[in-house]
């Protein structure tokens, strides 16, 4: 027999009854009010009042409530952040005692004394000399070939005498190439006799790497996009010159290796040289972090270009305190770590370069000091601060950017009686030139002057070397440093004592007061022409005049 079908109750009222469920629910509702009322509660909040205009102090009433209602709600954001925290490390605990229970114990053991080492020691300051130092040696001791680079701008500025010699001693017969980066910024003429001057130690490739180099994630946006921006790709920051024949001869030189390793390349120099900039240029992808900020890179990263190459960055070499103040304007990290004022920086710069060049590129009228020139500066850039006083500060900061990135063009001139340091011999040359195609190299050169283009001679400063820069490999050499550094920045301050003129009394007032002209004002007491004459200056506790003293 056939199973009847069941089916639910249905849930329909009729009219009358549900009516009269609504009638008790709001005779219920009601009541309750009514003993709420009875009882002196209510549900309603009473609507704030607020302050009354004609009440005093109103503002500051006002600006309290604001401050207790900020107070308050710190308090339970604070208090939030604490439970979220709270529950994480729960968390966690609980997924180590979970994960210890499945270990084996010799595991367990290995590495409860791995953290009991790592909380006895220390984490390293990546900021330190030290490890700045530790990790460029790493780079030279795992590289077959080193590129050092150089700003074409001042190439012999900078080159580091030490990290060569470092390179040339090392064990592996490691190969060393110079590279001239950002020769966009340096009349063409320069560039060749540069390149020629160059030759005669090391190769060098000609080089000028892309600033406007995107994400990956980026890229691939902007190849979905219909191509209307491959005008600005094609500008003058975003074209990349040089990386074909570098290419070119590292994958020639890796083929000709008898080992099947891929070659290892460290790529070094002083800091904002654009070393990173042209690892990012030969992979075509943001692969380093690379800015106008200097020191941005800390410790060494490998990158593989190809298959059998690979390119390792490192940290920008500590230039020593025993060099000229202008080399350490330009090369070390002392504004960035606040050993140096901004103002000292340019004030040496300005002092190695033609007045009347900085005038006409920066289009300001003529300056006295370095003081005068930042103000004057800082009121064309638009730098002012509150009541229209020109920051001085921010405009050295942009001018000093202007000096070690890639902006200003300025040009050194090339050496004219060449002659080999003390380090390097015939033998040396002959042994850093073989192994490289130089045919290939020269033709590669050629190809990047003609597609670079170059500023005129006219509007590129002419700037005045002072030579390589001394750099530290070692944390020896930085011990050894410290007594020179300070005797060299007595003779810099004695030196911008005797050079610098007076400042202006509205220059004065602009920027900061500067204490070794100070000193020498007080030096010289000869110039007022009036005769002393001895004052009492005991004063009472109020400042009234006596009259005893002229009407007796």
């Amino acid at each position: 027999m056939k199973r009847p079908k069941l089916r639910k109750a249905s849930k329909r009222l009729s009219c009358s009854k549900r009516y009269k469920i609504q009638k008790k629910v709001r005779e219920h509702n009601r009541k309750l009010r009514k003993e709420a009322k009875k009882k002196g509660v209510s549900k309603r909040v009473k609507k704030d009042p607020g302050v009354p205009s004609s009440a005093p102090f109103k503002e500051e009433v006002l600006r309290e409530a604001e401050q207790r209602r900020q107070q308050i709600e710190e308090e339970k954001q604070r208090k939030r952040q604490a439970k979220k925290e709270e529950r994480a490390q729960k968390r966690k605990k609980e997924k180590e005692a979970a994960s210890k229970e499945t270990e084996p114990k010799a595991k367990k053991a290995r590495q409860d004394e791995a953290e009991q080492r790592s909380e006895k020691r220390p984490a390293p300051d990546k900021n330190s000399k030290q490890h700045l130092c530790s990790e460029l040696n790493k780079v030279i001791d795992a590289s077959d070939v080193v590129i050092e680079v150089l700003d074409a701008r001042d190439p012999l500025g900078s080159r580091c005498p030490q990290l060569e010699e470092a390179v040339l001693q090392r064990e592996g017969n490691k190969k060393l190439l110079l590279l001239l980066n950002k020769i966009d910024l340096v009349p063409k003429e320069n560039v060749e006799r540069w390149i020629q001057c160059l030759q005669l130690e090391f190769p060098v490739v000609a080089f000028k790497a892309s600033t406007q180099i995107k994400d990956k994630t980026v890229q691939a946006k902007k190849n979905r996009i219909v191509a209307s921006n491959e005008v600005l790709d094609r500008s003058r920051a975003a074209a990349c010159f040089g990386n074909s024949c570098l290419t070119e001869l590292l994958t020639s030189l890796a083929a000709n290796r008898q080992n099947e390793a891929s070659l290892k390349v460290g790529v070094v120099g002083f800091p904002n040289v654009g070393k990173s900039s042209l690892i990012n240029s030969m992979k075509e992808v943001l692969a380093c972090n690379a800015g106008v900020k200097r020191g941005i890179t800390k410790s060494m990263q490998e990158v593989h270009i190809s298959k059998n190459v690979k390119l390792i960055d490192s940290p920008g070499v500590v230039a020593s305190p025993s060099n000229p103040p202008a080399s350490m304007a330009l090369r070390s990290l002392q504004v960035e770590e606040g050993q140096e004022s901004v103002l000292e920086a340019v004030r040496t710069l300005l002092k190695q370069c033609d007045k009347t060049q900085i005038m006409l590129q920066y289009n300001i009228p003529d300056f006295r000091n370095s003081l005068e020139f930042l103000t004057l500066f800082a009121k064309k850039r638009g730098y002012l601060q509150k009541g229209g006083v020109p920051n001085t500060e921010q405009a050295a900061t942009a001018f000093l950017a202007d000096w070690t990135g890639a902006k200003m063009s300025y040009h050194c001139k090339a050496q004219e009686n060449h002659s080999l340091p003390a380090y390097m011999s015939d033998a040396v040359v002959a042994e850093m030139q073989s192994g490289w195609d130089l045919n290939q190299l020269k033709t590669g050169n050629e190809e990047t002057l003609k597609g670079v283009k170059f500023p005129n001679q006219a509007s590129s400063i002419s700037f005045i070397s002072k030579g390589p820069t001394a750099g530290l490999l070692s944390v020896s050499d930085i011990s050894e440093e410290k007594p020179t550094a300070a005797a060299t920045g007595g003779e810099a301050e004695q030196n911008d004592e005797n050079n610098e003129p007076e400042q202006t009394a509205e220059a004065n007032e602009t920027g900061e007061p500067e204490k070794p002209q100070k000193t020498s004002l007080t030096k010289k007491p000869g110039r007022v022409q009036f005769q002393s004459v001895p004052i009492d200056i005991s004063h009472s506790a109020d400042d009234a005049y006596d009259f005893n003293t002229d009407f007796k």
